[in-house]
């Protein structure tokens, strides 16, 4: 018996509804590493119906995932963190072959990684308190509000920052009760689809993420005019994209986090990405008498 064996290469396929599907379009690209334009591995060619069945899957899991308590929310995400912590190796090769790196830096981006996904696990139960609460008024009633999620947010990943950039875009959407619809870097996907991996096993819902990969201007301008798509955010768009995509955009209202050029996804983020994609629910309540509930104030 012969000891020589075929490698056996990785296929990587969409995330979208908690399932691997191909691309309906039976298309894919190469994607090759960053420094020796080396041939890594074939990526599925999202099309325009990839992206409305990723759409689908993310307003049917958007009232599941809404309707859950933020503490559940954030021990999910929790879990998610633990996963991705048992396969640092894995994503530290891909980091590096994506980004350039040496094994040892890939390796600190992908422990940051972790880091900022706990860091917005952490907020899932918090960030209704900074935004939210009473509001002073002058009547005999009570004043109170409290953020609730947009709905199906479009998510452009960042171009450069295959993995820490892409977690930073992703995770405060989900954190705060939205589905998401991922572009992964268009030439650097692998991260991102193997992230759909670690998804699918962990405690987060079918639909709640959905990567694609491919051209981002493609597969954009879809969801930039879908009307079940209630906000976009365009960190992975450049400026003549951009600009595009909020026109498009304009026509149902969508919420739209415009780009940042430069961004340093390494410096500690603020609360503005958790609250890009919330609305604000004010609720008033008389009060010395008995409401509309029955119950006295």
């Amino acid at each position: 018996m012969s000891d020589a064996r075929l490698s056996v290469f990785k296929t990587y396929k969409l995330y979208v509804g908690g399932r691997f599907p191909r691309s309906e379009s039976g298309r894919v690209y190469e994607v090759t590493d960053s420094k020796g334009g080396n041939w890594l591995a074939n990526a599925p060619l999202s099309s325009r119906k990839d992206a409305r069945d990723a759409v689908v899957a993310a307003r049917k899991a958007f009232g599941g995932w809404a309707g859950a308590t933020a503490y559940n929310r954030g021990q999910i995400l929790y879990r998610v963190a633990e996963m991705l912590e048992g396969r640092k190796e894995q994503f530290g090769r891909e980091v590096a072959d994506a980004e350039g790196l040496s094994r040892s830096k890939a390796a600190a981006v992908v422990d940051a990684t972790i880091d900022r996904w706990v860091w917005y696990a952490g907020w899932t139960d918090k960030i209704a308190q900074v935004v939210g609460g009473g509001n002073p008024v002058a009547g005999p009633y009570f004043n109170l509000s409290s953020p609730e999620p947009t709905g199906v947010v479009a998510v452009l990943a960042p171009q450069r920052s295959s993995f820490l950039g892409l977690v930073s875009v992703l995770a405060p959407v989900i954190a705060t009760g939205n589905t998401a619809v991922v572009i992964a870097s268009e030439k650097s996907p692998l991260p991102a689809l193997s992230l759909g991996e670690v998804l699918a096993t962990s405690d987060v819902p079918g639909g709640v993420v959905n990567v694609l990969s491919g051209t981002t201007a493609e597969i954009a301008a879809p969801l930039a005019a879908h009307q079940d798509v209630n906000a976009i955010d365009l960190a992975g768009a450049g400026e003549e994209l951009a600009k595009e995509l909020e026109i498009a955009a304009a026509d149902n209202l969508k919420r739209v986090l415009r780009p940042h050029p430069g961004t340093d996804w390494t410096a500690t983020p603020g609360t503005d990405r958790l609250t890009a994609f919330l609305e604000t629910k004010t609720v008033w309540h008389p009060t010395g008498a008995l409401g509309a509930t029955g119950s006295a104030y």
